[in-house]
């Protein structure tokens, strides 16, 4: 196992990260919610460019993996100042994010923010603006009194321990929505959405499919894929897609 390299932010974060020389456009992963760079599509995705002579980058958001910070003190906003931090300081010229889960929302941040940088984009099971539409759409009253009091909610998960969820994620992630006004994507986008994912549902991935703007778009639903999407056949449509969005930029 390779030991991560640091970027010191000027937030006064420190990102763990790994960074794979190659040819453009760099491929960004980035991650989902509580995940961490060693994931098994991460890693892959990265085994894959190391093979292809692909630049590629995969980095550990603050509070998780070996990066500094608790997660609790985390917001989608300070995600999104990372993943910025991590592509100006460790890319050069296009690069394409692959974003997973909560990372498809980072990527969207990302494509908001700077269109002129992406050549194209990749989801798998995004989840853009999740803390409204999933966390505080779907509260119990008892759970909204929570937050306004100032305390966490914790929530039960499929795929992992419970996630703590904070007056601060979901007051900044009111912030950070995407799917409430205009996302035009000028660049080849895929999603990748699985049918039996009970993290983020089909609907969602059509809501954001209808709701983005685009000259290349395309939605792949994949029967009785979960919301990992890490089995053989689901990584070899993520490299599928990204060849796809490279070969639009050849």
């Amino acid at each position: 196992m390779t030991i991560p390299a640091f970027l010191d932010t000027k937030s006064g974060r420190r990102l763990a990260y790994h960074r794979t020389e190659g040819a453009g456009p760099c491929i960004v992963f980035l991650g989902g919610l509580k995940s961490d760079m060693m994931g098994t599509k991460a890693v892959f995705l990265e085994e894959w460019a190391r093979r292809n002579g692909r630049a590629f980058l995969r980095f550990d958001y603050s509070g998780h993996g070996e990066s500094s910070g608790d997660f609790t003190d985390g917001c989608i906003g300070d995600w999104a100042e990372d993943a910025a931090e991590a592509v100006a300081a460790l890319t050069q010229g296009p690069i394409l994010p692959v974003g997973s889960s909560m990372g498809g929302w980072q990527a969207l941040l990302l494509a908001r923010a700077q269109p002129e940088r992406l050549a194209g984009l990749v989801t798998i099971a995004a989840a853009p603006d999740f803390t409204e539409d999933g966390y505080w759409a779907n509260f119990t009253d008892a759970q909204r009194a929570q937050i306004e009091a100032g305390q966490m909610v914790e929530l039960p998960s499929d795929y992992m321990e419970p996630y703590l969820v904070t007056p601060r994620m979901i007051a900044d992630g009111r912030e950070q929505l995407v799917l409430r006004a205009p996302l035009h994507l000028p660049f080849p986008v895929r999603f990748l959405q699985g049918t039996a994912d009970t993290a983020v549902s089909v609907a969602t991935a059509t809501r954001l499919l209808e709701h983005a703007t685009g000259p290349d778009m395309r939605l792949l639903l994949v029967k009785d894929a979960d919301h990992r999407f890490s089995d053989g056949p689901c990584l070899d449509l993520i490299v599928q897609a990204i060849d796809e969005v490279l070969a639009a930029n050849d």
